[in-house]
């Protein structure tokens, strides 16, 4: 199945929707760092991204017109700097919003099946208008803004179309959900809106992937069984519980169905100590430091959100929380881990810099859970 990649940074989603089983025909990002780092593991012979048509481009520059109708997927991660906790929320008086081109490309290119991710702050109360304004552009991206219309008055439109029940133009329906990777078996707690649509005249019913994975079952394998510090051949002596773990564990009356929520411990303690030449950009960051807001990821629970560093101290919330009380900074192959690219996956640029990379990608293995999910309906369909 073909798709395209808009605003692919260093490949996150791209890669999982490959292991899905989409084989990109554009792939575009205009950063030049993340395409550098694309291009280098294409170099390297990345089975992921070997034959990735990289354009490093403004996605404003370029047509899809000539593309219509052959194309399965459209996918990608809208820069999300106006919707930020982090930014300066100013959301649709934010010339970074890239929703109106993501848009633009399902509109020209009318493929059969999109996938968007975007951060939680979209879902805010104050910006709650606007998340409903970019879903109703998804449902009918041919309804467009017309030139004197400011975006309330295209939204009024817009629910006005959408109520009137006509079904003339390219139509798609609309599914989204804050998903918390960690529930799928990533081992990091991060929350991030999905959109995905399907074109309506292929009748496709779908709905996102239950979750796998679960807190309570985290611990239960710490707390109730102490199967996941035998598993770790943890010492007694060594194993440090969250006090609020142990309190949830007397409410815990049976053993939940679901898989334990993945650690920083599952996903790195095989890796050796920073500045091992046998791991690639496994090297030792100094300078980590904790303060209000910033303390670190526990080695025992999944690792708080990857940040882009673009606010604070850069890196910000990167950090591991060892158990002797020490931080340091997360390594960038270990960053990695927890974003779940695969070890040979080369990252170019400096630290700060590949840090934004990672911070700003989709877990590989979530794309790719969504990703095969999306690909079933649509062969099925077919």
């Amino acid at each position: 199945m073909t798709s395209i990649e808009l605003f692919a940074g260093a490949g996150g989603l791209g890669i999982g929707l490959h292991k899905a089983g989409f084989q990109p025909i554009k792939v575009i990002e205009w950063d030049r760092y993340c395409c550098d780092t694309i291009r280098e593991n294409k170099k390297r012979k990345v089975r992921s991204v070997l034959s990735w048509p990289v354009y490093q481009s403004d996605v404003k520059t370029i047509s899809y017109f000539k593309l219509a109708g052959s194309v399965d997927l459209v996918s990608g991660g809208p820069p999300c700097q106006p919707f930020s906790l982090g930014g300066k929320h100013r959301a649709y008086d934010d010339t970074r919003d890239m929703f109106p081109e993501a848009i633009r490309a399902v509109r020209e290119t009318q493929p059969k099946a999109f996938i968007f991710e975007n951060v939680k702050g979209l879902t805010r109360q104050s910006f709650r208008n606007y998340f409903e304004y970019i879903r109703l552009q998804l449902e009918h991206p041919t309804v467009t803004r017309k030139n004197e219309e400011n975006w309330i008055d295209h939204y009024k439109r817009l629910e006005r179309h959408h109520t009137s029940g006509a079904r003339y133009d390219l139509q798609y329906n609309v599914v989204t959900r804050v998903l918390n990777a960690a529930n799928y078996g990533i081992p990091q707690k991060r929350e991030r809106v999905f959109f995905v649509g399907f074109r309506n005249d292929l009748g496709i019913e779908w709905n996102f992937p239950q979750e796998s994975h679960s807190f309570d079952a985290l611990i239960w394998s710490q707390v109730n069984e102490a199967s996941y510090w035998d598993k770790h051949k943890v010492s007694k002596k060594c194993r440090i519980i969250n006090p609020k773990l142990k309190q949830r564990s007397l409410e815990l009356t049976e053993k939940p169905e679901t898989l334990a929520w993945r650690t920083v411990r599952d996903a790195i303690s095989d890796l050796p100590l920073p500045d091992n030449d046998s791991f690639l950009n496994h090297r030792f960051q100094p300078g980590a430091r904790t303060y209000p807001g910033h303390t670190g990821s526990p080695m025992d629970e999944p690792a708080k959100t990857l940040k882009a560093g673009v606010h604070g101290v850069p890196g910000g919330e990167n950090m591991l929380a060892l158990p002797n009380g020490q931080v340091r900074y997360f390594t960038v192959r270990e960053s990695a881990r927890l974003q779940t690219f695969p070890d040979n996956y080369l990252f170019l640029g400096s630290w700060s810099e590949i840090m934004r990379q990672l911070g700003n990608a989709v877990p590989v293995e979530l794309a790719k859970l969504i990703g095969t999910h999306v690909a079933k309906h649509l062969t099925e369909s077919a």
